[in-house]
């Protein structure tokens, strides 16, 4: 193990060169660290000794355990108001309930004509595909697509997007969406689709489509949601 102290207890040893990793871009916010095992052997220590130093920055609220999946690093949290503009996950807590995802695909393609026009980029720059089933309680609620410049968050495909929301990378990376255009009509999917929502493929959905802007009018995100009626229930307030 490089750097030790030996006046000082080895896992707080441990502990502050995670910190420094993860201070220093090393570690990611979103990207799970590496395994106990790895660290162990790495630092020639116990395995123990790594549990305990990794045990501190859980507590500090610097990483965050996800059982089955590994430690991941957590970014440093920004105030900011979500009374109108929030994320599936945050919508959910609100009613007391628990989100989830399941990732069905992941990847990176070119932009093209018609997402090079909506994000205002070469049709050949990359962007990133995100689709999946979002859950409320472990009840199928929505289907959807999500669409991201690679360069508004280059981490992206490294991040588990089971364990963070999309709102809570864009904490991570300072990443503001100021306000956002949606789109409301009815539509089906094809079976294909539709099974993931346990629905058939003649059953009418609610298709929220939502282009997210940063205060410098930059479209930092672009989404197709298809979300079950029998799960919906959406409240509009005007004011005179």
């Amino acid at each position: 193990m490089s750097n030790i102290n030996y006046l000082s207890p080895m896992y707080l040893q441990l502990r502050e060169i995670i910190r420094t990793k993860i201070e220093d871009g090393e570690f990611p916010p979103g990207t799970a660290i590496p395994t106990e095992h790895e660290l162990a052997k790495t630092y020639g220590i116990n395995r123990l000794t790594v549990r305990s130093g990794i045990a501190s920055l859980v507590n500090e609220g610097l990483l965050k355990r996800k059982q089955g999946k590994g430690v991941y690093v957590l970014g440093e949290k920004r105030e900011h108001d979500l009374e109108t503009l929030e994320g599936f996950s945050q919508m959910v807590r609100k009613k007391n309930a628990e989100p989830s995802f399941q990732i069905i695909m992941k990847s990176l393609r070119n932009a093209g004509y018609k997402y090079g026009k909506i994000f205002n980029i070469d049709p050949n720059e990359q962007i990133f595909y995100i689709k999946r089933v979002d859950y409320i309680d472990r009840e199928p609620y929505s289907l959807e697509e999500i669409f991201i410049p690679q360069f508004v968050v280059p981490e992206l495909e490294d991040i588990d997007l089971t364990v963070f929301s999309m709102y809570d990378i864009y904490d991570f990376y300072n990443i503001e969406i100021s306000y956002s255009q949606q789109t409301l009509d009815l539509t089906q999917l094809d079976q294909s689709d539709a099974r993931f929502l346990d629905i058939d493929s003649s059953t009418p959905l609610l298709l929220f489509i939502n282009t997210g802007y940063n205060d410098a009018e930059m479209v930092i995100e672009y989404s197709r949601s298809y979300t079950r009626p029998d799960k919906a229930n959406y409240k509009v307030h005007f004011k005179r």
